[in-house]
């Protein structure tokens, strides 16, 4: 019997980028799935966080993800653009967010459809990888959709369409985080209990292993 877990997910987080590629391998080798719990990035959750946080973060956070990366030979670069309008000198972030919130209404509709997983894949290798740049234009994001095996025009007029619905399902994704037990992303949970970061993937595992998970047939 397939186990699931959730994963919350921001299209922002490089972390959250990270663990994206050691997911899809364990599911290859595992019989599990993550559901896909998007929410909106910390900038946006939590206003004037970047004008409290230690000015020594940000230059930590930059070097620690390009060293993870290095390591486990995933490509990576900042976006371009970054997913959220900020001002990096005066640390304040936009009222009006042009990018974010379409490419998180795509992520629910995906997982509404069973591809939530696939499709943030694809999203965030487009967004994070270095190999596009204006990732939010043209059909960049299409082509995750696609990707992932959904109707690429469907899911995105969908993401248009049902705007208000999407965005309620990722507010309750968010005040399900915090009830979960944590903040920050990426965070797995299973079983009422959260594992935050790509580098407690591991720890997950072994929490599975116990309740029964088993490797798939070869």
């Amino acid at each position: 019997m397939t186990q699931t877990f959730d994963f919350y997910f921001s299209f922002r987080s490089p972390y959250s980028y990270l663990a994206t590629p050691e997911i899809e391998q364990l599911m290859a080798r595992y019989d599990m799935r993550p559901r896909m719990r998007i929410v909106l990035p910390i900038a946006i959750r939590i206003p004037g966080f970047f004008k409290t946080v230690n000015p020594m973060w940000p230059p930590y956070l930059l070097r620690d993800t390009f060293r993870i990366a290095q390591m486990n030979d995933i490509p990576y670069r900042w976006p371009r653009p970054d997913p959220i309008v900020m001002d990096h000198a005066t640390k304040d972030v936009a009222a009006e967010q042009p990018y974010i919130h379409h490419v998180s209404r795509l992520g629910v509709v995906a997982e509404r459809q069973g591809k939530g997983f696939e499709f943030v894949r694809a999203a965030a290798h487009a967004i994070w990888s270095g190999g596009i740049d204006n990732w939010h234009e043209g059909e960049h994001l299409k082509h995750a959709l696609a990707k992932a095996g959904l109707n690429a025009d469907e899911a995105d007029a969908l993401a248009r369409a049902k705007a208000d619905d999407l965005d309620a399902e990722i507010a309750d994704n968010e005040a399900a985080q915090k009830s979960a037990g944590h903040w920050g992303v990426p965070l797995f949970v299973y079983e009422h209990e959260p594992f935050f970061g790509q580098d407690r993937i591991e720890h997950l595992i072994w929490r599975m292993k116990q309740a029964g998970l088993k490797e798939r047939a070869a």
